[in-house]
C-alpha cells in the first residue's frame, strides 16, 4: 500500500497543480458563471431537475444532483471543489492504463500522460462551454476503462464500478460515452449483460424522461449544420479531433489552435503518438488493445460524421426522438483520449529509451516532454487566459427568490432570450440564471440563436408563452400566462432585446437588476401520475449503484477495523 501511494503520490500533486494552474483566478470568491456553467447559492430540488417539466430535461440528472450535493458543502466552494476533481481526476487513471511492468522511465512517462489528459483543446474548450458535467465524465472515463480491465482479469465485479458509473453518467453526452467505456472495457463471458444493466440504470433519469417527452424530442434539422465539428484555423476538423479540439464554438477556440501552434500540436502529438505506437501494440494485451480502438473509433467517427455530413445527421434528429444528443459531434472525442495519451506516452517512453546516457540530456528530455502539452496550450493557464472569473450575483436575486418562494404556478423568465451578458458577470455570455435562483419551476427560452441562425427548442411552454405575450391588452396577457400555470413574471430590465411587453398583476419586485410580478388566477400545471411513477424508477435505478456501493464500502471498512483491534 505504502508503495502504490509513493508511485501515485506525484502524479496526483501534478494533476492537482495543473488543475490550479487552469483555474487561477476562477479560484477566488463567487461563481463560475460561463456559458451553460449556472451555479447558484442554493439550487432548490424541484420537478423540473427530476425530469417532470414541460420541456426536454437537458440537465438531468446534473442539476438534481447539485441540488442535493449543495446541502452538504457551501455552495461556491463545492463548485471548485467539483472543477478541480474534474481537471485533476482523469490524470492518475489514465496512467494506469499504460501497458507493461515498470521501469525507469515510468515516472516521466506517467507524468506526460497526466499531463496530456489534463491539458488539452478538450479541456479548454469544454470549460469555456461551461460543460462540467461532460469534464466530470471525463475525469471517471479511465477510471472506468481500468475497473472493467480490473473485471475481466479477476472474474470478480469490481464494487467501485457502481459509483463511477452514475458519475460518469450526470448528463446525455456523458452518460453515452459512459456506456461506450463500460461495455468495450467488459463485454463478454456473462459480463455484457450486467454491465448493460448498470449503465442502464445510471442513464436512467434523462432516457426515462427524454421517453416522457418524445413528442418534443426531436432536434431541429438546422442545428447539425450549427454543431457538427469544425476546423481551428487552417486545421481541418477531422484533424484537430485527432488532438482533441475541433468544437462547433470558433468563439471559444484557444487562439493557440488557431495559429501555428495548432499544427504543431498535431505534428508534436501524432508524431509522439506513432513512435510508441509499435511499443504500445507490442506490449499491450489484445483485449485491451480491442478497448482503446473500439472507444476511439466511435468517438472520432461520430465527430467526422457530424463533419461529413451534418445534413444526414440533421435529418435524422429531426425525425428520431434523442439522436440530437451526439448532433455536438467534438463531445464524442473524450473517447479517444485514453488511446491518445498512453500511445503519446509510450513514444516518450521509446524516445527515452534511446536518448544519449548523459544526465543533463536525460533530464532536459524529461522536463521538455512533461511540459510541451503546457507549450502548445498556453492559453488554458490562468483561466484560460483569465476568461474564468467568478461572480456575485446581484442582491435582488436573492430578495425574488424569497418573495416567490412557496407561491402558485411556474415563473416566466423574460425577455425571451436564451443567454444573457451582464456586467456583474464581468460581460461574460451566461445561460440565464434567474431561473435557477429562485425555487419554482420555470419557463425560460431554449431557442439558440447562433451567428443569426435560430434553432427551435424543445419546450412547448416557450412558444405559449411568446403567444400570450402577443395578445392585445395586458390583462388578457396575464390571463392567458396565469391558465398556462405562469404564476408570476421574472423580468430582467438589463438584457439585451426589445422590452417584454406590459403586464396586469402585482409587482413584488422593481429594482434596475430585476422586476417580479405576481400573476392572479393560476392554474396549475398538472404532470400525469404516471410520469412520477415512471420517474420514480428511473431515479431509484439511478442512486441504488451509489447506495450499494456506499453500504458494500462501509461494510468492508468496519470489516478491516474489527481485523485491526487486537484481541485482550
Amino acid at each position: 500500500m505504502r508503495r502504490a501511494w509513493a508511485r501515485d503520490a506525484p502524479i496526483l500533486l501534478w494533476s492537482l497543480l495543473l488543475a490550479l494552474l487552469i483555474l487561477g483566478p476562477g479560484l477566488g470568491p463567487g461563481y463560475l458563471l460561463v456559458r451553460d456553467m449556472v451555479w447558484v447559492p442554493d439550487l432548490a430540488l424541484r420537478s423540473d431537475f427530476l425530469g417532470l417539466g414541460s420541456g426536454l430535461p437537458r440537465a438531468v440528472p446534473s442539476d438534481a444532483a447539485i441540488a442535493v450535493l449543495d446541502e452538504l458543502a457551501p455552495r461556491m466552494l463545492l463548485q471548485k471543489l467539483v472543477l478541480l476533481a474534474a481537471l485533476a481526476g482523469g490524470g492518475l487513471g489514465a496512467t494506469r492504463l499504460l501497458p507493461g511492468e515498470p521501469d525507469r522511465h515510468q515516472l516521466v512517462t506517467r507524468l506526460v500522460v497526466a499531463t496530456v489528459y489534463g491539458w488539452n483543446a478538450l479541456v479548454a474548450e469544454r470549460l469555456l462551454m461551461g460543460a462540467w458535467p461532460v469534464l466530470v465524465g471525463y475525469a471517471v472515463l479511465p477510471w472506468l476503462l481500468v475497473a472493467g480491465r480490473r473485471w475481466r482479469v479477476e472474474g470478480r465485479f469490481p464494487l467501485v464500478l457502481l459509483a463511477l458509473v452514475p458519475v460518469g453518467c450526470l448528463s446525455a453526452s456523458a452518460g453515452l460515452a459512459t456506456a461506450v467505456a463500460v461495455l468495450a472495457a467488459t463485454a463478454g463471458r456473462g459480463r455484457t449483460l450486467r454491465a448493460t444493466l448498470l449503465v442502464a440504470a445510471a442513464n436512467a433519469p434523462w432516457w426515462v424522461a427524454g421517453l416522457l417527452h418524445a413528442g418534443s424530442a426531436t432536434s431541429d434539422a438546422a442545428a447539425a449544420e450549427v454543431f457538427a465539428l469544425r476546423g481551428e484555423g487552417s486545421v481541418p476538423g477531422p484533424l484537430a479531433a485527432l488532438t482533441l479540439g475541433g468544437i462547433w464554438n470558433t468563439s471559444v477556440q484557444p487562439d493557440a489552435r488557431t495559429g501555428l501552434l495548432g499544427w504543431a500540436a498535431l505534428f508534436a502529438l501524432l508524431g509522439l503518438a506513432a513512435v510508441g505506437w509499435s511499443s504500445w501494440w507490442r506490449r499491450t494485451p489484445a483485449r485491451d488493445r480491442a478497448t482503446l480502438l473500439i472507444c476511439w473509433g466511435i468517438g472520432w467517427g461520430i465527430a467526422v460524421l457530424t463533419w461529413l455530413a451534418p445534413g444526414g445527421v440533421g435529418l435524422v434528429s429531426a425525425h428520431v426522438p434523442g439522436v440530437g444528443v451526439v448532433r455536438d459531434g467534438a463531445r464524442t472525442l473524450v473517447l479517444c483520449a485514453p488511446l491518445l495519451v498512453v500511445l503519446v506516452g509510450e513514444g516518450v517512453r521509446v524516445v527515452a529509451r534511446r536518448a544519449p546516457a548523459v544526465t543533463a540530456a536525460r533530464i532536459a528530455l524529461a522536463v521538455g516532454a512533461v511540459l510541451l502539452p503546457i507549450a502548445l496550450l498556453p492559453d488554458l493557464a490562468f483561466g484560460v487566459s483569465r476568461q474564468l472569473r467568478p461572480a456575485h450575483y446581484p442582491a435582488a436575486y436573492a430578495e425574488a427568490r424569497t418573495l416567490l418562494e412557496g407561491g402558485p404556478g411556474d415563473v416566466l423568465v423574460l425577455p425571451l432570450s436564451t443567454y444573457r451578458a451582464p456586467a456583474w458577470n464581468h460581460g461574460q455570455l451566461v445561460l440565464d440564471p434567474i431561473g435557477r435562483y429562485l425555487t419554482p419551476d420555470y419557463v425560460a427560452s431554449d431557442v439558440l440563436v447562433v451567428d443569426g441562425t435560430p434553432l427551435s427548442g424543445e419546450d412547448p411552454r416557450v412558444a405559449d408563452a411568446a403567444a400570450a405575450l402577443e395578445l392585445p391588452t395586458p390583462a388578457e396577457r396575464s390571463a392567458a400566462l396565469a391558465a398556462m400555470g405562469i404564476g408570476a413574471v421574472a423580468v430582467d430590465p438589463r438584457a439585451p432585446g426589445p422590452a417584454p411587453p406590459e403586464l396586469a398583476g402585482d409587482v413584488l419586485l422593481d429594482t434596475p437588476d430585476l422586476r417580479v410580478l405576481r400573476l392572479e388566477g393560476v392554474v396549475e400545471r398538472e404532470v400525469d401520475r404516471w410520469w412520477y411513477v415512471a420517474m420514480a424508477a428511473a431515479w431509484a435505478a439511478f442512486v441504488l449503484p451509489l447506495v450499494w456501493a456506499t453500504s458494500s464500502g462501509l461494510r468492508r471498512l468496519a470489516g478491516r477495523r474489527r481485523r485491526t483491534v487486537p484481541r485482550r
